[in-house]
């Protein structure tokens, strides 16, 4: 079950003890969602605040302690789309992005990216797709016209590419490995993100054909393989991947905890496949069975959790929560709190969206919640808006 359907869920338990949300909200939030794994947050907005670092005590687990203090962390809950860094340890929100759309009909991203100057995020309509590598000095980009011939790599303190790297086929996406040494690039025939008319659809009823993504017929994706390439160099290879019967138009590449393969979801069982550097199917590894692609949040640092799904069932009012698994099992370990798991700050933090308590419209946030603990620190302000032009907005994570 995906998270658009478990946060339903969760609206309709919590619309029993509470005054019901206006019709289609369910659908309104989970915009946020949809434009990545095709998903994107309004962003009413906030008076004017310079950089806060705070101090964030949360209580920690079967510790016999009273709490414990996560340093160096940045919040401006007063601020959505935010305008001064957010970061929480050594984790920052490295860049954001919102949706437009362009002159062809197709989503495009506008990105805001962080300078570590002045610790402001920086609006850019130069690249389809941004990528900041580990220690916030260096991002992966992709020029506006998909698929792309050249990989740039972005100096983040000048703006400006410092060196391309070219590429003998299309690519359409760019991921940095773990410790930001290598480059997955995920090469494409055509631009996955193009939208075409379709004569038989009129969904809306209006007279006209309706948008869509990619060709008539599911599962038609122009995706061809992959590029590793090493970031110091620009040298690499390209491995030939044969399409599958349920990919998405779009069907990224990334790599996986460890770095040592790259991953791509499915839209069925068993919803993920796994690949050699020589492009070779191979078995999912034993501790990242459970570690859907789905969920962003992934493995923790010492690998004894995997990011788990929305929870279903009693809870307080207000107080959305999500699942903690063994990795290895599946088997729920515990749970803490927010609706949707995001990044791994340490072994005991996390960073999620996490519905609003006291709203009769449930609205997200980014929040720093603990596991074995209730409490939750808001990093980001309240998202209210519909689209992307009022607020939406979709957080990547990078070490600082």
């Amino acid at each position: 079950m995906n998270i658009d359907q478990l946060v339903r869920d969760s609206l309709r338990e919590q619309a029993a003890e509470q005054p019901t949300p206006a019709p289609g909200l369910a659908d309104r939030v989970l915009t946020v969602r949809r434009h990545r794994r095709t998903r994107a947050l309004a962003a009413a907005a906030a008076a004017t605040a310079a950089l806060v670092t705070i101090a964030v005590a949360v209580p920690l687990m079967n510790t016999g302690k009273d709490d414990t203090r996560l340093a160096h962390v940045s919040a401006h809950p007063e601020q959505t789309p935010p305008r001064d860094m957010i970061a929480a340890g050594d984790l920052a929100l490295a860049a954001y992005y919102t949706w437009e759309t362009d002159a062809h009909g197709a989503p495009v991203r506008a990105y805001r990216i962080l300078d570590p100057k002045t610790g402001t995020y920086v609006k850019t309509s130069k690249w389809s797709r941004v990528a900041v590598a580990p220690g916030l000095r260096t991002a992966a980009v992709l020029e506006r016209n998909l698929p792309a011939r050249r990989i740039g790599l972005l100096d983040l303190r000048t703006g400006e590419v410092e060196r391309w790297i070219p590429v003998d086929r299309g690519v359409a996406s760019v991921e940095f490995s773990p410790d930001g040494s290598k480059l997955v690039a995920t090469t494409y025939g055509r631009n996955p993100d193009l939208r075409y008319k379709k004569a038989k659809y009129d969904n809306d009823g209006d007279g006209e054909k309706d948008w869509t993504l990619g060709l008539d017929a599911p599962g038609q994706s122009s995706r061809t393989g992959f590029y590793i390439l090493d970031v110091a160099s620009g040298k690499g290879s390209w491995s030939e991947v044969a399409g599958a019967d349920q990919l998405g138009v779009r069907q990224d590449f990334a790599f996986n905890h460890d770095g040592k393969l790259v991953q791509s979801g499915l839209f069925s069982a068993p919803y993920r496949q796994y690949y050699d550097f020589a492009g070779q199917q191979v078995a999912v590894p034993a501790n990242e069975a459970y570690a859907s692609w789905r969920n962003e949040s992934g493995l923790s640092p010492d690998g004894k959790f995997a990011g788990g799904g929305f929870l279903r069932g009693t809870r307080p009012v207000g107080q959305s929560r999500s699942k903690l698994l063994d990795p290895y099992t599946g088997k729920q370990v515990t749970t803490v709190r927010g609706a949707e798991l995001l990044a791994w700050v340490d072994n005991k933090h996390l960073i999620a969206w996490d519905f609003t308590p006291d709203v009769k419209s449930p609205s997200l946030r980014l929040v720093l919640v603990t596991i074995g603990s209730d409490e939750v620190a808001p990093l980001s302000g309240i998202t209210k808006g519909l689209d992307g032009a009022a607020g939406h907005w979709t957080p990547i994570f990078a070490e600082r």
